[in-house]
C-alpha cells in the first residue's frame, strides 16, 4: 500500500462522528423504570451511574483524541488505521456498559469491563504512540506529550489491576476504574492554556 498523508480534519470529523454514535446508543439503554416515584428512581440509579461512567470515559476520550490529533498537521496511515482501531474498540463500549447492568454488576462483568477499558487504552495509545512519532520527525515533540503517555501508562494499570479485584468485591473494582477519570480530569483542563502551543504552525 503506497504511503499516503491527508489533513487531520477529516480523520477528527469521522471520529466526531462514531463518538456521538456511541453516546446515543449507551443512552438508548436507560428505560423508565416500571415503579413510580422514588423507588422507580432508586431502581434505575445503578443504571444512571454506569452509564455516567461510561459516558465521563468517552467524553474524556473525545477531549484527549481532540487534542491529540491537533498536535499534527498530517494524518499518515499509521495514524488512520490506528485512529480506526482506537474507534472500533470503543464502538463496543455500549456493549460492556449493557453487560455490566445486565449481569447487575458481578464480578465477571466487572472484570470484562476492565477488560474492555484495557484494550481501548491500549488502542488510544496506539493512537498516541503514532502520532508522537511523526511529531519527534517534525522536532515538535513536547515534555507535556511525554507525561501525557505516563499517565497513559498509569491508566493501564489501574485496569488490569481492577480485573483480578473483581472477583473479590466487584463494586471495589469498578470505583478503581472509575479512579481513571480522575487521573484524566486535571491533564484535560490543563490542555486549554497551552492550546495555542498546539496549534497548525503557519
Amino acid at each position: 500500500m503506497p504511503h499516503h498523508v491527508s489533513s487531520p480534519a477529516r480523520l477528527e470529523a469521522f471520529s466526531d462522528g462514531v463518538i456521538a454514535v456511541i453516546i446515543t446508543i449507551m443512552v438508548l439503554e436507560i428505560k423508565v423504570p416500571h415503579e413510580n416515584g422514588l423507588a422507580g428512581l432508586h431502581a434505575i440509579l445503578p443504571t444512571l451511574g454506569v452509564y455516567a461512567l461510561s459516558f465521563a470515559f468517552t467524553g474524556i476520550y473525545w477531549i484527549n483524541h481532540h487534542h491529540l490529533v491537533h498536535r499534527t498537521e498530517e494524518a499518515d496511515t499509521n495514524i488512520l488505521y490506528a485512529n480506526l482501531v482506537f474507534l472500533f474498540f470503543l464502538s463496543l463500549l455500549p456493549f460492556f456498559t449493557s453487560y455490566l447492568l445486565e449481569k447487575e454488576i458481578d464480578s465477571f462483568s466487572v472484570a470484562i469491563y476492565a477488560a474492555s477499558m484495557v484494550i481501548t487504552g491500549f488502542s488510544f495509545l496506539l493512537l498516541r504512540i503514532a502520532i508522537g512519532s511523526r511529531l519527534k520527525k517534525s522536532g515538535a515533540i513536547e515534555q507535556e506529550d511525554i507525561a501525557a503517555q505516563r499517565k497513559h501508562y498509569l491508566s493501564l494499570a489501574l485496569y488490569l489491576v481492577a480485573i483480578p479485584l473483581a472477583f473479590y468485591h466487584s463494586y471495589v473494582a469498578l470505583g478503581v476504574v472509575a479512579m481513571v477519570t480522575i487521573v484524566w480530569i486535571y491533564p484535560t483542563a490543563a490542555v486549554k492554556p497551552h492550546e495555542e502551543t498546539f496549534s497548525p504552525r503557519p
